[in-house]
Parts: C-alpha cells; sequence; structure tokens
C-alpha cells in the first residue's frame, strides 16, 4: 500500500556554532530553548540568534532503542521529528523521554511505558498544580472532567541529554515526578523538575501504528557492544533486547542489573534454580496472530495476607515483538493466560470487591501477597528474586485483570484466557502437550460443558466433596480445613497480570 502520510520535518530550522567546541549546533523546533551539543555534550541556551555555554551533561548510555534522532512519524494526521532525548533513572529503574516537534513549532514526548509507548501532549489542569507529597498513590483525583488513579510518586533524576530540550537539564538534581491513570487509558504526567510543574496528557501507541521512518532498523544487529562477562562467575553474557534492564546469567543464574550500561562494576545478586520453563527461552510462536519470541522467565509465589502457611506458585514468561513491545504468558494451575501491562487504570469500587475497566465490570477473585523467587533471561525493568508486591485479580468470564501495588507504584494488567493446547500449537510444542494441560483442561471449567464426562457424574461429586468439607468442618471445632478461606476453597494459582509493579516501574 502506498504511504500517503504527510512528510515529516520542521519547515524552518536554526542553526549556529557551539560556543564550547564550535560545531554545528542546530534547532528545529521553535519552543527547544535549550540543546546539548553531539560533540562535546556541551548544554547551550538559544539567546536570539546567540548560543551561550552555560554547563556540560553526561553522555546518553546507549540503551539501544528503535528510536533515533531525527526519526519521523504521524499521529492524528500530524507529521512530527524525534529532536531530542532524555533519559531518566527513578527508584524504579530508567526509562527515556523522546521530544517530538510538530511542523508548527509545537512539541509532544514519546515515552517509553512499560515495555511499550505513550505520546503525550501539554495539557493545562485550569487549576494550580497540586504539591507532590499531596498525591499519594492509590488515591484519585480529579482532572478534566474525570477520574484518575495515581499509579506512580517517585524521585528521579535526569541522568543525559542529547539534541533538543523543551527545559534546562537539571544535572544531578533529584525531583519528583508523578503519573494519573484512568480508567480510559490516558496518562497524566506531572513533572516537578521546573516551577511551575509541566503536565502532560497521553495515551499508548504502538510504533507500526505511528508510521514511523528512519528507525533504526539494524539495532538487533549491534549487539557486539553488549557482551559482557558474568560479574559473579565470568561465564559470557550477551544481551539482546534494546529496552534490557536486567538479565541472568545462563551459566550461574545470577541476575544481573544492567539499566546504568554494561561498563563499569555491574550490580548482580545470586540465585538458586528452582523452577525450570516449560516453553524454553529463545522460543518463537505465534498467538492471537502476532509473532512472539520468549526473553523471560520468573517463578512467582503467593500467599494470603497474614497467612505464610499455604502457599502456591505460577510462572511468567515474558515475551517480545518488536513493534507491539511487550506481553506476558501466564502458566498458573487455573490455565494459562495472555496479557500486558494496561495503559490506563481500572476504577476500583470503595470496598474494592470489584474494578471498571474500559467500561467493562469485573469482580474480585482472589487478593494475595507476591513475592519473586527465580528469573531467567532479560527483562525490561530492574528485576530481583525476592521482590514482593500485593496483588489483587478480577475476572469476567474469560477477561481477566490484575492489579499489583507497592508504597511507591500501582500497576494494572488486562488480558484473556488462552487453552493450553493452543499454547503448546503456538511453540511447536505438540510433545509436551499433557503435561501442559491445566485447569482449562478440566470438565468442570467454565464454558467447556461437560466435555469428557457425564453431567450427572460432576454433580455427585460436587455433592460428595461439599459433604466432606462439611464433615471436616464440624470436626475441626469450628475451625476451617486448610486452604480454605471465608467459605470459599482457593483454586487460583498465581497473577493473572504477570508483571512485576513494584519491579517494573512506570516507565
Amino acid at each position: 500500500m502506498a504511504d500517503t502520510s504527510p512528510q515529516a520535518g520542521p519547515q524552518r530550522t536554526y542553526r549556529a556554532a557551539c560556543p564550547g567546541c564550535g560545531a554545528p549546533v542546530e534547532f528545529r523546533s521553535a519552543q527547544s530553548a535549550f540543546a546539548v551539543c553531539s560533540f562535546c555534550h556541551s548544554t547551550v541556551v538559544r539567546d536570539g540568534d546567540a548560543l551561550s555555554r552555560i554547563g556540560k551533561m553526561a553522555e546518553v548510555f546507549e540503551d539501544y532503542s528503535p528510536l533515533q534522532l531525527m526519526a519521523t512519524g504521524v499521529i492524528t494526521g500530524a507529521a512530527f521529528t524525534l529532536v531530542g532525548r532524555l533519559q531518566y533513572r527513578g527508584e524504579t529503574g530508567t526509562w527515556t523521554e523522546w521530544i517530538a516537534a510538530f511542523d508548527d513549532g509545537s512539541q509532544g514526548v514519546l515515552s517509553e511505558d512499560n515495555g511499550s509507548f505513550v505520546f503525550s501532549l501539554p495539557a493545562d489542569l485550569g487549576r494550580d498544580v497540586p504539591y507532590a507529597d499531596a498525591l499519594r498513590v492509590g488515591a484519585t483525583t480529579a482532572a478534566f472532567g474525570k477520574s484518575w488513579s495515581v499509579a506512580s510518586n517517585i524521585s528521579v533524576t535526569l541522568i543525559s541529554a542529547q539534541g533538543e530540550l523543551p527545559k534546562l537539564p537539571q544535572g544531578a538534581a533529584p525531583f519528583k515526578m508523578v503519573e494519573l491513570r484512568s480508567a480510559d487509558g490516558e496518562v497524566l504526567s506531572i513533572d516537578y523538575g521546573t516551577s511551575p510543574p509541566v503536565v502532560s496528557r497521553g495515551k499508548g501507541v504502538a510504533l507500526e501504528n505511528l508510521l514511523m521512518k528512519g528507525l533504526r532498523e539494524e539495532a538487533a544487529k549491534e549487539q557486539k557492544g553488549r557482551q559482557f562477562a558474568c560479574p559473579n562467575c565470568g561465564a559470557p553474557v550477551e544481551v539482546t533486547l534494546a529496552s534490557t534492564k536486567s538479565i541472568t546469567c545462563a551459566a550461574c543464574h545470577s541476575i544481573i542489573d544492567v539499566s546504568q550500561g554494561i561498563g563499569g562494576e555491574l550490580r548482580h545478586a545470586t540465585q538458586e534454580q528452582t523452577s525450570e520453563p516449560v516453553v524454553p527461552l529463545g522460543s518463537a510462536g505465534k498467538l492471537q496472530g502476532v509473532d512472539w519470541q520468549v526473553v523471560g522467565f520468573q517463578h512467582r509465589v503467593g500467599h494470603e495476607a497474614g497467612d505464610d502457611n499455604e502457599k502456591f506458585g505460577w510462572d511468567e514468561y515474558l515475551l517480545y515483538n518488536r513493534t507491539r513491545g511487550f506481553t506476558f504468558l501466564v502458566d498458573s494451575d487455573d490455565g494459562w493466560s495472555l496479557v500486558r501491562p494496561a495503559t490506563g487504570a481500572p476504577t476500583l469500587s470503595p470496598n474494592k470487591q470489584s474494578a471498571v475497566y474500559l467500561g467493562e465490570g469485573y469482580p474480585l477473585q482472589d487478593s494475595y501477597e507476591a513475592e519473586t523467587t527465580y528469573t531467567a533471561g532479560e527483562f525490561y525493568w530492574p528485576v530481583e528474586a525476592g521482590q514482593k508486591t500485593f496483588n489483587r485479580d478480577f475476572g469476567k468470564g474469560a477477561n481477566l485483570l490484575s492489579m499489583e501495588e507497592t508504597p511507591k507504584e500501582v500497576t494494572w494488567s488486562s488480558g484473556s484466557k488462552i487453552a493450553s493446547d493452543t499454547v503448546a500449537a503456538a511453540f511447536n510444542l505438540q510433545d509436551k502437550s499433557e503435561m501442559m494441560k491445566r485447569g482449562d483442561a478440566g470438565p468442570t471449567t467454565p464454558g467447556r460443558g461437560c466435555a469428557g464426562v457425564g453431567c450427572g457424574t460432576i454433580v455427585l461429586m460436587l455433592i460428595v466433596i461439599i459433604i466432606i468439607l462439611l464433615v471436616l468442618k464440624a470436626c475441626m471445632d469450628g475451625g476451617g480445613p486448610s486452604g480454605y478461606y471465608g467459605g470459599v476453597p482457593r483454586t487460583s494459582g498465581g497473577s493473572f497480570g504477570g508483571y512485576s509493579g513494584g519491579s517494573g516501574g512506570h516507565k
């Protein structure tokens, strides 16, 4: 199909010599008052037709993103060019924001968001911006005529920059950044690095829908510089993904933090291998019409809040597609599910017994504390064994919602159940199809009818089970049998979302 999109690129540019080294510094956006020289990394300010050097910015660390300066795209019919890059480090990891200049001189931001992207434009609250400390994680507030949930409130530092910038970089000075999310999938970001704070409003986007040109097509082939020796055992480790923040050594299973690059002392933590993925790392398969590759694996353990005696476990596979980003394949006792982090934030009922997302209601199915006990492969957030979250799982039919909460952040994931034989076929694992069957293969699974066993037999089995439970209850002086909570037997094992909110970060 012919490309009929508008040609991106500003109509007027301004160029002057860098006062630090004399190299040309070009401004393509009228809103860019600052820039970082690509040769000497001087931070320069534009005052009329003159440039002044006001400091020096650290060199950007190579994140091997498919995005790069001067890449172009189109959103809602308007062409833009990526003219600047800001790299941040927060309490939950590092991420990059790209400054997008439109032909009319205005600017937007294309930023990383939980393994995908959000495109934001400047927004005006129409009132004073609240103090950061007043926006507590998990609380709600009103803006633009609707409700927003505070998804994260963290301290961040601008660690490097490149190209044209809309604001003066503050170097290593930390500042607050707050993100709010709505039930219809919008993101509201408040950057407290300037006075007054900068507010932007955006929605999730797919790079393929932005008609991007000038992407780093060869990013996957430029990985030679990302090979290094494991800091624990010395075995060779190779990073193959653009956005990897942590990776596991295949030889000793150490978890290595590469969120700050691989050039210096690497922070790592040893771990014992406690789980073996059924779907091998590196496997490629097609699910829901999309080609995915398995790049990460983690085993997680959950337990009822306040009760460490009864624990249950599940596995999560991190899947990657270059234009779709990341999604999760979750393997629990109840069956398999395919989910991905949600851009917005569903609305919780006051009693937290239900949630509404994109106009659909979901009743609560389970709540529990979760911990990551083993990881393998690559992850786009700094994953660690021992990371803990508080989870709530919601479901309606085959559709699923999962909320994971830490003191600094609340993240949501949404998706749907998927048959085990579909997973086996997708990854060419038909020889493992029997061992991959979970709750979805049982005759009492909702939506599957009474196939394989007569309905009368099933009813009789249920009656016998109920009688046994009543007898056990009577024999235990009023106490319920182990694994029985509030009269509802636990049959679930695992988070539907499969995303470590406490480790993934809001970016």
